[in-house]
């Protein structure tokens, strides 16, 4: 069997491509392009809802780092907060890579939507998450000690490198979870993706912007010795590792398996109403 014959039995679009990577582009493209194209009060709502809803995982991750000093039970933890993401249909950043860019690419919006998305998104989440890192603090003073343990072990590492390969990482796995459950349907698939996420990312101490920021902000709250400027020159640094784990490891190679569909799109070769009736 040649490999156009081969290709033609894998997949039966008009692409020549299998089913799965056009179902994938065509469902990437609609709901990038309904991102980018989101009213400016929508999209603020749902960032700063980002940072409240992952706050919640924050909560769990708080309660049972405490209860039982175990790091790999506080990242199952919380994995409440991922999941909250998910069901409230909030947005985190560096979450949604995948989507909007691919509608760039694929002539749906502007690389200054893409902008504003993701500007406004990690905003809006620190706005979120400082307003509920308040209400931790204010409510749970018995907790202050383990939240300024946990957030001067985020600031505090051995070198830069470490830095940034642990920031690289966290960019990665949250890119990866929530792509992963874009490719399900079932909702305990849904939730223990979530649950491995956060034993990842809070298990092994990965450094990610948004999620660290709302412990830092509490740490601070609560009396900590962090400066703003302790603060500021850490997130510097991780915010666009964080940006380069997502994109170069998971993102951008999705796009190259499905280049030919986004292709064609932005060309005006097939119209996505098209590709959309073909992947139904």
């Amino acid at each position: 069997m040649n490999e156009k014959a081969q290709r033609e039995r894998l997949g039966h679009n008009d692409l020549d491509i299998e089913d799965a990577l056009l179902d994938e582009a065509v469902t990437t493209v609609a709901e990038g392009s309904a991102r980018l194209n989101r009213r400016w009060p929508e999209l603020i709502v749902t960032g700063f809802f980002g940072g409240v809803d992952v706050g919640l995982g924050i909560l769990a991750m708080i309660l049972v780092k405490q209860a039982t000093g175990s790091d790999i039970l506080a990242g199952m933890a919380f994995g409440v907060g991922l999941l909250a993401l998910k069901l409230a249909h909030s947005e985190l950043f560096t979450e949604e890579f995948l989507l909007p860019l691919n509608a760039v690419i694929a002539g749906q919006g502007t690389w200054l939507q893409l902008l504003r998305l993701w500007s406004v998104s990690l905003v809006t989440n620190l706005l979120g998450g400082l307003g509920f890192g308040w209400l931790i603090v204010l409510g749970l003073p018995d907790y202050h000690r383990t939240i300024i343990d946990t957030a001067v072990g985020y600031l505090d590492q051995p070198s830069l490198l470490v830095m940034i390969a642990l920031a690289l990482l966290a960019g990665a796995t949250i890119t990866l979870s929530t792509r992963m459950q874009q490719g399900t349907s079932n909702d305990v698939v849904t939730a223990l993706t979530c649950m491995i996420s956060g034993l990842l990312v809070i298990g092994f101490g990965m450094l990610h912007g948004a999620l660290n920021a709302i412990v830092v902000f509490a740490a601070m709250l609560a009396g900590a010795d962090i400066s703003v400027t302790d603060f500021l020159t850490w997130f510097a640094i991780v915010i666009p590792f964080n940006m380069l784990g997502g994109l170069l490891i998971i993102t951008l190679p999705r796009m190259v398996r499905t280049r030919r569909i986004l292709r064609a799109l932005r060309t005006g070769t097939v119209s996505l109403e098209e590709l959309e009736r073909q992947a139904g």
